[in-house]
């Protein structure tokens, strides 16, 4: 195994194609910043920890993943790796922060549906983490339109700086969206960012109300069986143009920083 190390691209702007707005890759690019512009804003980051990744468009050999010491909320499309799943820098400047070389290219490589894969310690979700019982619980419609899409890991040995444990966290992932890691934090994979980050989004927005209702100290209210079932089986809704609705809430999301912070499209 080659350890992560910089390897400068003479002009990576020109190998993404920043000129052409309609390359896959460079709107990959810009989808990814905004996300993490977004998790920054959501209150889903970890200063310069957790990360973000994206498989690279028409190649099946590497990922994408920010230089180690930048905050999210300066990240832009230009500044990312393109990291190998063995491990080397091929584009960019900067270091591929191990663990989540460890985490993600694994996942990446074993899960061709994982196309982005993000692994935050987000507040609430991370408390849920700490239970003993960490599973989310019938108790709303947002719950059970998630519970169908979530597994949990409840095995923590330390930190990933082997990619055997992001080969381990690939099996227990499977075809699922979303994972609550016991004692550590969540992870969430999609087809692309924007349904990535409907299901990190969401989670947070689960484990928040689910802590708020056992904060009260009075008993839950769970869902009757087929009403959860019904509800689980209704993953994703109707399509309004044609369009998942992560698509749709993350287009309104990218006009809100357009608005605010357009310089993530960089």
């Amino acid at each position: 195994m080659r350890s992560v190390s910089p390897q400068a691209a003479p002009n990576r702007l020109r190998e993404v194609g920043k000129e052409s707005n309609d390359s896959a890759e460079w709107r990959m690019r810009q989808d990814l910043a905004a996300a993490h512009r977004l998790a920054n804003m959501h209150g889903l980051s970890e200063g310069i920890f957790n990360h973000l990744t994206c498989a690279v468009p028409g190649k099946d050999d590497r990922y994408l993943q920010i230089p180690f010491g930048l905050h999210w909320s300066e990240i832009t499309a230009s500044c990312f790796l393109e990291v190998s799943y063995e491990g080397k820098v091929l584009s960019g400047e900067g270091e591929a922060e191990r663990s989540g070389f460890c985490i993600h290219a694994p996942i990446h490589k074993l899960n061709p549906e994982a196309v982005c894969v993000m692994h935050t310690h987000m507040p609430f979700a991370s408390a849920l983490a700490r239970l003993e019982d960490p599973t989310i619980k019938p108790i709303g419609q947002t719950e059970c339109i998630l519970m169908k899409e979530v597994v949990y890991d409840m095995h923590y040995s330390g930190p990933a700086f082997d990619p055997a444990e992001g080969e381990r966290l690939a099996g227990i992932l499977g075809k699922k969206k979303v994972m609550i890691m016991a004692n550590h934090g969540a992870l969430t994979a999609g087809r692309s960012v924007a349904e990535a980050y409907e299901k990190l989004y969401y989670l947070e927005r689960v484990a928040q109300v689910q802590i708020y209702a056992m904060w009260t100290g009075q008993k839950l209210h769970h869902l009757p069986e087929p009403v959860v079932e019904k509800t689980m089986n209704m993953t994703g809704g109707p399509m309004y143009g044609g369009k998942p609705n992560w698509d749709h809430h993350f287009a309104a999301l990218k006009r809100m920083l357009d608005r605010r912070e357009p310089d993530y499209r960089d």
